[in-house]
């Protein structure tokens, strides 16, 4: 019995020090700089159509915009006009 509780306890221990690392290492993305990158993500990659979000992109994919977006957050929404579509 005191061997199942010493191993419950460990268990415990660390799920707590893997939850507590994990947390602690996330920053969150305030509401300005996403939609400042999201403004600076529409500019860079203008769409095909206007008003039809299903046309795609004029410039590069989907993947590039995802690539550009997080560059920008990363720096704060301080991105320069170093694109590479």
């Amino acid at each position: 019995m005191l061997a199942k509780l010493r191993f419950a306890s460990a268990l415990a221990g660390l799920i707590y020090i893997s939850v507590a690392w994990t947390t602690n290492n996330a920053s969150a993305v305030t509401a300005e700089v996403a939609k400042k990158c999201s403004a600076l993500t529409a500019k860079a990659f203008p769409p095909r159509m206007i008003g039809n979000p299903a046309a795609g992109s004029a410039v590069g994919t989907a993947h590039d915009q995802r690539d550009y977006f997080n560059r920008c957050v990363a720096s704060g929404g301080n991105i320069g006009d170093d694109k590479e579509p």
